[in-house]
């Protein structure tokens, strides 16, 4: 997995972390759910960069 890669994953967990937080604080439901899809997203960017890894080491 690329560095940048993991990167914009990491920095998509965050960014759904503090828009749940945010909707939790104001109430918002919708808020909450964005950012709880953002996170979800970010394990499984995650997830295909793990495999991809997994493919090279086993073709090496």
């Amino acid at each position: 997995m690329s560095i940048e890669d993991r990167a914009k994953a990491t920095a998509k967990d965050v960014e759904g972390k503090v828009q749940e937080g945010a909707g939790k604080v104001t109430g918002s439901r919708e808020g909450q759910a964005k950012g709880k899809a953002k996170q979800a997203e970010s394990d499984v960017r995650h997830g295909v960069e793990d495999a991809k890894d997994n493919v090279k080491q086993a073709i090496d």
